[in-house]
């Protein structure tokens, strides 16, 4: 009886263990193997293994300085999307919490638009709002008697903080759900007795509001950095990576790792550098989400 049901259960599990086997498993495998070789352009036909050439050319050869400038942009890029988005959609979530709004789910539904939209329709906009010469937001800029056309598209650093802008405003209402279902998970008790003890509302807010919500929401804030570090969509359609770096061919200045790596396979046919660098990332991502796991104690077990 017992092997029959063995038998039933795999016969349901097989389609999805095929599927994550050909669509998760199998590239997976591929690309680490891709790169070991010196597949490229050059060698379509005659490619070969070269061991962990390609690595060493990435981290210490000829690809480093393409390699280490973006990666501290990547990890600057996420870190300031992240923290930004989450300080926004925590001040929002407080304001919204209060029981004495009564126009508090009207307000929730404003806000929580960035998050409905098709992200597409949304990052094309942006792109139309940045515009130096028609753009919504220089434009504005002029009526308040600025004459100053801030160049989003020309200048690296107006490029990068452009980004971060839209980046902040396409994921604040997902971190201000977060942020709303752990202030509800917070016991009033807690609150009473901090005003029995004359604590203020800002005392209350670092003492109890902030620790205990951080402390619920700091899982789903590692996978949203997970999920900055590797955000191609936003990077490619706004700026496409510019603008263009003199010294580097693989990369702008707003050009993330995933980006880069796009850009070395489909511009240059550079497929083992662009294997490289995925590997690179995955082991990246990899051990950053699994040392915050541990520190933070998202695998420990509550009692």
């Amino acid at each position: 009886m017992g092997k029959k049901r063995n038998g039933t259960a795999y016969a349901y599990l097989t389609p999805a263990l095929v599927s994550i086997f050909l669509v998760t498993f199998l590239p997976i495998v591929y690309t680490v193997i891709l790169s070991f070789t010196n597949y490229n352009m050059y060698h379509l036909d005659n490619f070969s293994i070269i061991g962990v050439q390609n690595y060493i050319t990435v981290l210490t050869g000829s690809i480093r300085a393409v390699f280490f400038p973006v990666l501290g942009w990547t990890v600057c890029f996420a870190l300031i999307s992240t923290a930004g988005a989450y300080a926004v959609g925590l001040f929002l979530a407080v304001l919204l919490n209060n029981p004495n709004m009564k126009e508090v789910k009207l307000y929730r539904v404003i806000l929580i638009i960035p998050w409905a939209l098709p992200s597409t329709i949304a990052i094309l906009a942006w792109q139309g709002l940045l515009n130096e010469q028609y753009g919504g937001i220089n434009n504005l800029l002029h009526l308040l008697g600025v004459s100053y056309n801030i160049p989003w598209f020309t200048s690296p650093f107006w490029a990068r903080v452009g980004i971060i802008i839209v980046n902040i405003w396409l994921g604040f209402p997902y971190m201000m759900n977060v942020c709303l279902g752990g202030l509800q998970a917070i016991s009033k008790e807690y609150y009473e007795a901090a005003r029995v003890d004359g604590a203020s509302k800002i005392q209350c807010f670092k003492s109890i509001t902030l620790p205990l919500v951080t402390k619920l929401s700091i899982p789903l804030v590692i996978s949203s950095f997970a999920a900055n570090f590797n955000n191609f969509g936003n990077i490619y359609m706004i700026t496409r990576g510019g603008p263009a770096r003199l010294d580097n061919q693989f990369a702008g200045y707003t050009d993330i790792l995933a980006s880069t790596t796009y850009k070395m396979t489909t511009w240059s046919n550079r497929y083992e550098l662009s294997a490289t660098f995925s590997v690179l990332i995955f082991i990246i991502i990899g051990s950053f989400t699994l040392i915050n796991m541990r520190l933070s104690g998202s695998f420990k077990e509550n009692d």
